[in-house]
């Protein structure tokens, strides 16, 4: 069996940059505190039941809390969030206040904050956590969805950067 070549980090980030990606806000409810992260990993698992996954940096906030309670929600972004979702995206910054800047409401199922701009909303409840490298794998059941504004445009992540359909090649 001939050896495995190393693998160049940079090849790889390049790599995975020419893959679209949907952009997604990951929130969640602990200790009477609300956590959001911006996330572009969302994946549709199973449709009986109805399970989704999301992938959270273990050094994240938002992923402590999503073990806490249980309980998390996705909103799916449309172009017009690329602030809220860079704002989301930013690591230090301050844990109180975080979505001032953003319009909520809360989830009929888990009570967890959801963007009202948002294209599509999931509420879940976690099922199964595995840790892969710098990430959890979050396996959620489906407790509810909706489509606010399913008309938008969504935001993309593009080659390092947020884009639109309008304007597809990224940075």
């Amino acid at each position: 069996m001939s050896a495995v070549p190393e693998v160049d980090e940079d090849d790889f980030r390049r790599a995975m940059a020419r893959f679209v990606t949907g952009v997604c806000v990951v929130t969640t409810t602990a200790g009477g505190q609300d956590y959001a992260m911006t996330v572009n990993t969302l994946t549709s698992v199973s449709l009986d039941p109805l399970i989704v996954l999301v992938c959270l940096d273990v050094d994240a906030r938002v992923t402590e809390a999503v073990a806490e309670s249980g309980v998390w929600g996705v909103s799916v972004l449309p172009v017009t969030e690329r602030a809220a979702a860079a704002w989301l995206a930013q690591n230090g910054r301050p844990l109180q206040g975080q979505l001032d800047r953003v319009a909520l409401s809360r989830g009929p199922a888990t009570g967890v904050p959801l963007l009202v701009a948002a294209l599509s909303t999931i509420e879940c409840a976690t099922v199964q956590t595995h840790r892969a490298g710098d990430h959890d794998v979050v396996v959620g059941e489906v407790r509810s969805v909706g489509a606010p504004a399913p008309q938008a445009e969504p935001l993309l992540w593009f080659r390092g950067g947020y884009t639109s359909l309008r304007h597809p090649t990224g940075r």
